[in-house]
């Protein structure tokens, strides 16, 4: 008996052959994309990030200051009088600003009493390249004051503890209301992914119906395709709403409860927030119910659907930050539909966006959303006689 059993389930298995083989390539290509997109983890590349420099500061140890981050950081853009609106949008990762008085500061032994160095970095920046900016600007500005120092006769080194780290503020830029904290980083990506993930349920509820002949029926009864699949769709929208909702309240109320930073909503554009969650769940559904009509059984609805969507956020910048990942693996984060999803809360949510600012990202999705649907009315035509 036991030999039969083992017998009928290798069978279903060689049933199922694209359920079999997405158990054995989901973790050889999650291993691959991992890999690649974590390949720069313990070295961020801060020399690709574009930035330009304020000089406010005409003196020597200043413009040295200067050329020391250059050497290292490559040259910065032309400021320009709009530098402030383009650091908000995320068109310029920093912004160093070197105030006056910054080059007596330098050549003084003196402890610092206030910073004469600002580094305003943009709303959406991570938090780790963040700092990894300030320490390396601190650093540098240490070297440069002791050099200055032992160039005296008969004078120390400057102390290098809280007086550089104060020579130094570090901030993320925002024209208006409150700073941005790393829950406001982090609420929008997995928001994202949350969405996208309705796609287990969906399609184990399109095969169950299918092969119960329920579709079938309907079908007999006049009901169209497309009608079928939107009456599907519409409800798995409202889950998305609720998600959302669920997830900004955890944001709000939950994560000060517990010890982390408030997500702060004073002074978004509701509007913008709207149409941005509105678009995301567009394309997560219509993903979603062209995958369920793509599959044949149960066990490719309870493989396929989570590995695409898995394999989505590792390469969207959902799980993995994209500023870790090497130049090739950013290029082609930019064609995720996590990510043009993720960057439209961003913009809305750190940058304080309105909803032209989105409509990049949300004309993609909503493009996403209508080429995945007629995809899945086709794939619904070949599977649903």
């Amino acid at each position: 008996m036991l030999r039969a059993l083992i017998q009928k389930e290798l069978l279903a298995l060689r049933r199922d052959m694209h359920g079999l083989a997405a158990l054995f390539l989901m973790p050889m290509i999650f291993i691959v994309l991992m890999s690649l997109t974590l390949k720069d983890i313990y070295r961020p590349p801060l020399v690709a990030l574009n930035y330009a420099v304020d000089v406010r500061d005409d003196g020597t140890p200043a413009q040295w200051l200067l050329q020391l981050w250059r050497k290292a950081h490559g040259a910065p853009e032309p400021l320009g009088a709009d530098w402030q609106a383009r650091l908000r949008r995320g068109e310029l990762k920093y912004v160093i600003v070197l105030q006056p008085g910054l080059s007596d500061e330098l050549e003084s032994v003196a402890l610092s009493t206030r910073p004469y160095i600002q580094l305003l970095t943009e709303p959406g920046i991570d938090s780790n390249l963040h700092n990894a900016l300030r320490a390396e600007l601190v650093g540098a500005s240490g070297e440069l004051k002791a050099r200055l120092a032992l160039q005296v006769p008969g004078t120390a080194g400057p102390a290098q503890g809280a007086s550089i780290q104060a020579l130094v503020q570090a901030e993320r830029f925002a024209s208006s209301g409150p700073r941005p904290t790393s829950v406001q980083q982090n609420v929008p990506a997995w928001l994202v992914f949350g969405m996208f993930f309705v796609v287990a349920s969906l399609s184990s509820l399109l095969v169950q119906e299918r092969g119960s002949g329920a579709l079938g029926r309907l079908q007999s009864l006049g009901v169209s395709r497309a009608m079928l699949l939107a009456s599907k769709a519409l409800p798995y929208l409202a889950v998305n709403a609720v998600q959302a909702a669920l997830m900004l309240a955890a944001g709000i109320w939950l994560m000060p409860l517990i010890g982390g930073d408030a997500l702060s909503l004073a002074g978004i554009d509701w509007g913008a927030l709207l149409v941005a969650l509105g678009a995301v769940s567009l394309a997560a559904v219509s993903l979603s119910l062209a995958l369920a009509c793509a599959v044949r059984s149960h066990a490719q609805a309870a493989t396929i659907g989570p590995m695409v969507n898995v394999l989505m956020a590792a390469a969207g910048g959902i799980m993995v930050p994209k500023f870790v990942m090497p130049g090739f693996m950013q290029r082609l984060v930019e064609l995720s539909p996590m990510n043009w999803g993720l960057e439209a809360l961003l913009t809305v949510l750190l940058r304080g966006g309105g909803v032209a600012d989105t409509l990049p990202q949300v004309g993609r999705l909503v493009v996403f959303a209508a080429a995945m649907f007629v995809l899945a009315v086709f794939l619904f035509r070949r599977r649903t006689p």
